[in-house]
């Protein structure tokens, strides 16, 4: 399986096949497992072997097949699945953390994200500090010899900073720091973070690995010794795993993750090709440009810009009637989607944030986030010019 290539390994990747020898997926719905004896019964409990099992929160086949598979093609040694992206970035963290250590956090993050380092981690006595993550040198500042872990999203949502995966390991690794990376937006078609230096990556699976808009799940990406040693003990006493029907659908979802992720992220490159020489807004931001300010980071980084695109229509006013203009987008604050999805950041995913904070990360009044889905290119193209001419 080592020569596989990723779309492969998506596809083939961690296939358990019951008596009855099926070619899809089995879903094991059950919460527990039968034991022969008494003994075999301590004997699980005390260490399981490789495809045993004890309770569903702990494990399932099911499960296994989607950890495996995700872990497969993104090169990881082993993998924990979880009930959202939140549980994931959640448990990664967590997991690994206690009173006293010190984290350092790119600031441009979701606004769960920011909840769990400025809410939930320094309520239990840990110190975060926050950086610009596009600037080396205030990462360079920031991290001390006492540094436990560094975490960033290689793309920021929703103002797609993209952050140098390398350049920050090698920061981290020189005081032995652990790298948490929330890869959502580079998506596992398009990123090799953990070839890039990072220690563990965490994605919604709820985006592009279903990327069907049809249930919540998340994993947690790295190597043995901490999924098994670290998130695992954490997870499965406090609740956050996967059902076995949800892996099921991603198990179903990363067949074709490939196809539909190249197509949505070819037709983002056109419609803010489009956008930006159309010069009818405010700003057109998309990795994929040469007016992004990372442009030669992302074709170093990543294969394609991505899926997601932001523009700013000037004000919310103006962002307000583009939106209801709108025919095909629809309004929502999901990402990844086979639908193509619109949002206003400041008032629905970052609400929460105060003024201030929103126009340091650059979450400006006007700006629409777009995740492109697999509608066709022009009459997506030519609904956001419909509504833009509008208004």
């Amino acid at each position: 399986m080592k020569t596989w290539k990723k779309r492969t390994r998506a596809v083939h990747a961690g296939i358990r096949r019951s008596q009855y020898n099926e070619v899809s997926e089995a879903i094991f719905l059950t919460q527990g497992f039968v034991y022969d004896t008494a003994e075999q019964a301590e004997a699980r409990f005390i260490k399981a072997g490789q495809d045993e099992f004890i309770y569903a929160r702990y494990g399932n086949p099911t499960i296994a097949m989607f950890e495996d598979r995700i872990a497969a093609m993104e090169g990881a040694e082993d993998g924990f699945a979880t009930a959202s992206g939140m549980a994931a970035v959640n448990g990664a963290l967590t997991a690994m953390l206690r009173a006293g250590d010190h984290v350092v956090s790119s600031r441009a993050l979701f606004g769960s994200c920011l909840y769990i380092l400025e809410e939930v981690l320094t309520r239990y006595g840990v110190e975060v500090t926050f950086v610009d993550g596009t600037d080396l040198a205030a990462w360079a500042a920031a991290i001390r010899p006492d540094t436990k872990a560094v975490f960033f999203e290689s793309i920021s949502n929703p103002t797609l900073e993209v952050i140098d995966i390398r350049a920050v390991s090698d920061l981290a690794h020189a005081v032995g720091a652990t790298v948490i990376v929330d890869n959502v937006f580079a998506t596992p078609v398009f990123s090799d973070a953990l070839a890039q230096g990072a220690d563990v990556v965490v994605y919604s699976a709820t985006k592009h690995i279903d990327g069907q808009g049809r249930a919540l799940g998340g994993v947690i990406l790295g190597t043995r010794d901490f999924i098994r040693g670290t998130v695992e003990p954490y997870m499965k006493h406090t609740g956050g795993s996967m059902s076995p029907f949800t892996a099921w659908m991603m198990l179903k979802g990363l067949e074709t993750i490939d196809l539909r992720v190249r197509a949505q992220a070819a037709s983002a490159q056109t419609i803010a090709g489009a956008l930006e020489a159309d010069g009818k807004l405010h700003n057109v931001i998309f990795p994929g440009l040469a007016s992004h300010p990372q442009h030669a980071l992302v074709a170093a980084q990543m294969e394609a810009g991505g899926t997601v695109l932001a523009i700013d229509a000037g004000t919310q006013e103006r962002a307000f009637s583009l939106l209801n203009a709108l025919e095909i987008w629809t309004i929502s604050n999901n990402l990844g989607d086979a639908k193509s999805i619109a949002t206003h950041p400041a008032t629905t995913t970052h609400q929460r944030l105060s003024p201030e904070t929103k126009a340091a990360l650059g979450i400006t009044p006007g700006l629409i986030r777009l995740s492109v889905g697999l509608e066709d290119t022009g009459d997506l193209l030519e609904d956001l010019r419909v509504a833009i001419a509008a208004l």
